[in-house]
């Protein structure tokens, strides 16, 4: 199975991909993470990367691409995927398109998780990150058992520049001018579900399983 969680940035993809992993055993693939990794390996690559995403900015799409690419040729994914914030652009789509194809593989569905502006700078606004596993936290909406130690390996949880609420409001930005157009990509193939961000994880997960169960174009 191929899916992608399609959404702005603070929609909840993260969290909603743990569960899909567990469900459908299939390994996520979190564009946004691995492009920090490069980033912390102080390669050209990783500075040219980390330049953008410091500025609220999509990293071009060559770069993405490259990293992508890498990671999508390795064996665990044969049996399918998650891909969490990817593709970001039309073109990375048809790339996309172009790779699975060359795997005899195709998208299965988009689950498009659809958020409020103005909830979305408060989820991200005072966001805390574990710099070790990459899970995320709010103090507010979803905190840590122990004050800004990660629950998974206790590791101290960091503020990353992109989840300050003046970088926020310029990713959201960024997402609603470039990324959306990706959505209108996929639902002309027919391959979007649109389900509310709203709500508890619980009820949004309920709504994304009943998405993923329905035909085609179901959940819109």
């Amino acid at each position: 199975m191929f899916l992608t969680l399609f959404g702005a940035p603070g929609s909840g993809k993260g969290t909603q991909a743990t569960h899909l992993v567990e469900r459908f055993g299939i390994p996520q693939i979190s564009t946004g993470e691995l492009l920090r990794a490069e980033a912390a390996s102080g390669t050209k690559l990783g500075r040219l990367a980390k330049e953008h995403m410091d500025r609220g900015e999509l990293v071009p799409d060559d770069v993405t691409l490259d990293v992508f690419r890498r990671r999508l040729s390795q064996p665990d994914v044969a049996g399918g995927v998650l891909l969490d914030g990817f593709p970001r652009t039309v073109p990375q789509a048809v790339e996309l398109d172009r790779v699975l194809e060359g795997m005899d593989r195709q998208m299965d569905r988009v689950i498009f998780i659809k958020v409020p502006p103005e909830e979305l700078v408060n989820r991200l606004s005072g966001r805390l990150t574990c710099p070790v596993c990459g899970r995320t936290y709010h103090p507010v909406l979803a905190p840590p058992k122990n004050d800004r130690l990660c629950d998974r390996d206790g590791a101290r949880l960091i503020e990353r520049d992109d989840d300050k609420a003046e970088t926020a409001r310029r990713r959201i930005s960024v997402y609603l001018d470039r990324t959306l157009p990706v959505l209108e990509y996929y639902r002309r193939k027919g391959l979007v579900s649109e389900v509310s961000g709203e709500g508890d994880i619980g009820e949004v997960r309920r709504r994304i399983m009943d998405a993923i169960a329905a035909p085609h174009g179901g959940g819109e």
